[in-house]
C-alpha cells in the first residue's frame, strides 16, 4: 500500500512542481517591481546572474560540456524547473509522515525549499553571491514566492488526491 501511494505521489509531483513555479515566478517578478530602487540596484549589482543558470553551466563543466548562450539559457530553466518537480514530494511526505493539514504542509515545504536551496544551497555552491550581499528585501521576496510555491504544491496535489479518492 505504501508504495502504490508513493508511486502516486511521485507521479503528480510533476505537475504540482510545474504549476507551482508558473505561481512562483511572476509572484516574485511583482514583488521585485515593489522593492525600492536602492534595494534593487543593490541585489541587481550583487547578482552574478541566474542562479539556475550558474548552476546548470557549472554542473555542465564538471562534465566538460560548455554550452553556449541560450542553449545555457535553456539547461538553466531545465535545472529551475528540475528541481521544482523534484522538491513537490516533499509536501506528500509531509502530509503522510506527519499528517500536516494542507495549508501547514504547503507553507512547511515552500519555506524548507527556500531556506536550505535558495539560503542554504545556492549561495554555498557559489551559484549567487553571498546572503550578505543582497538586502532583506531580495531574501524576503523569495521566502513569500516560495510560500506560494509550497501553496500552489499543496493545491495540484489535495486537488489531484481528491480526483483519484484518495487521501493521505
Amino acid at each position: 500500500m505504501r508504495l502504490t501511494e508513493t508511486i502516486k505521489d511521485l507521479a503528480v509531483a510533476p505537475a504540482a512542481g510545474y504549476a507551482a513555479t508558473k505561481v512562483m515566478d511572476p509572484i516574485s517578478m511583482k514583488l521585485y517591481q515593489l522593492e525600492s530602487d536602492a534595494d534593487r540596484k543593490r541585489e541587481d549589482t550583487a547578482r552574478p546572474g541566474l542562479p539556475y543558470e550558474i548552476a546548470a553551466a557549472k554542473t555542465l563543466r564538471l562534465l566538460g560540456v560548455d554550452l553556449p548562450g541560450t542553449a545555457r539559457q535553456r539547461a538553466g530553466m531545465v535545472l529551475h524547473y528540475g528541481l521544482a518537480i523534484s522538491w513537490a514530494p516533499v509536501y506528500s511526505v509531509l502530509r503522510r509522515t506527519i499528517g500536516l493539514n494542507p495549508v501547514l504542509a504547503g507553507l512547511a515545504s515552500g519555506a524548507a525549499m527556500s531556506l536550505i536551496v535558495d539560503e542554504g544551497l545556492t549561495p554555498a555552491l557559489r551559484f549567487s553571491a553571498p546572503n550578505r550581499a543582497y538586502p532583506l528585501a531580495t531574501h524576503l521576496r523569495g521566502f513569500v514566492a516560495h510560500l506560494a510555491y509550497g501553496l500552489t504544491v499543496a493545491a495540484v496535489t489535495e486537488t489531484a488526491w481528491k480526483l483519484t479518492r484518495r487521501r493521505p
